[in-house]
Order: C-alpha cells, then structure tokens, then sequence
C-alpha cells in the first residue's frame, strides 16, 4: 500500500517538474527574445527544477526498467551465477548510495549551519539541495525491492532499456513499409 502511494507521488512529482520546467524555459524565452526582458531568478530556478526531475528520476527509471543496461556478459552466465552477479551489483549500487547520502546529509547540515541563501531566490540553499538525500534515499528504496526480488527468484536482475533490440525491430519495421511503399509504387505504374 505504501509503496502505490510512493509511487503515484513519484509520478506525479515528476508530471509537475516536467511541467515546471517547460513553462519556465517557454516563459523566460518569450520574455528575453520577444520583449526583451527577462526574470532573473527563473535561470536559477529552471537548474533546481531540472536537478529535481533527474534524481526523482532515477528511481522511477530503475522502477521501470528504462535506464539503459550493459548486460552481454551477465546474459552468458548460468542463471545462478547471473543471479549472484545481480546481487552483487545492486549491494555495490546501495553502498554507493550510502556514501552519497552521508556526502550529501554532512554538506546540507553545513549549508544549513551556516544559512547561505540561493543567488537569486530567497529560499535556504539546504532545502533546494535537499533532493540529493531525498533522490537517493528514494533510490535506495528502489535498489531495496529490487534486492529482494532477486533474492526471492522474482527477478535475475536489473530491468533495462534494451535499445538494440528496438533499435532492431524499428530497422524490422521501416524495411517493411519501404517494402510496401515500393509495392504500391510498381502496382500504380
């Protein structure tokens, strides 16, 4: 239950940053280029927003399946061995997350200590920053579920993007509408 929640939160975080962003860009390019004028602080704004959206998602990619895997060596391994090698690259995975959420939490604490603001908005640059904890942490969460399913046998590893295989399959299907174009053409004549 709580992780549907997380997850449509997740989603619809990401919805509303993408959002953001795009009208931030779009506002900020009519005003500079159509009446000359711009709004100082929608630069700095339009980078946080953009930090945001990227750690977001990462962990909805790893949720997905779509980051982009580099598997050809994993795929020859016996399925035991290919399974071990999975857990092995997703302890790797959460203890580097580990190290970057401890980084992460030292530099906000001293950010906060010392009460440095954001160049052009007033808000304390610790809360701005502060999705370095919150991508991570949600990425460890990520690395967790999928640490138990392959445990569990419910999964061999990583779901990735297996973009040679698209790639693939769209070269399949452009050949065959180049096919049937050329078809249509020696029929009409």
């Amino acid at each position: 239950m709580l992780i549907r929640v997380l997850n449509k939160a997740e989603e619809s975080i990401l919805a509303f940053l993408l959002v953001a962003m795009t009208l931030l860009v779009f506002v900020e390019v009519v005003m500079r280029f159509g009446f000359g004028a711009g709004y100082l602080w929608v630069q700095e704004l339009t980078l946080h927003t953009s930090a945001w959206f990227v750690l977001f998602g990462a962990s909805y990619g790893l949720k997905v399946g779509a980051h982009i895997g580099v598997d050809a060596f994993v795929k020859l391994l016996p399925p035991l061995l290919r399974r071990s090698a999975s857990v092995l690259a997703v302890v790797g995975s959460l203890i580097y997350c580990g190290l970057f959420i401890y980084g992460s939490w030292i530099y906000l604490s001293k950010m906060k200590k010392i009460g440095i603001e954001l160049e052009d908005i007033p808000i304390p640059a610790w809360i701005a920053h502060s999705i370095l904890v919150i991508g991570f942490g949600l990425l460890v969460l990520r690395l967790m579920e999928l640490l138990w399913a392959v445990i569990t046998g419910k999964s061999e590893g990583f779901r990735h993007a297996d973009e040679a295989k698209e790639s693939m399959h769209l070269a399949e299907e452009l050949a065959g509408s180049d096919v049937s174009e050329s078809n249509k053409e020696e029929r009409k004549s």
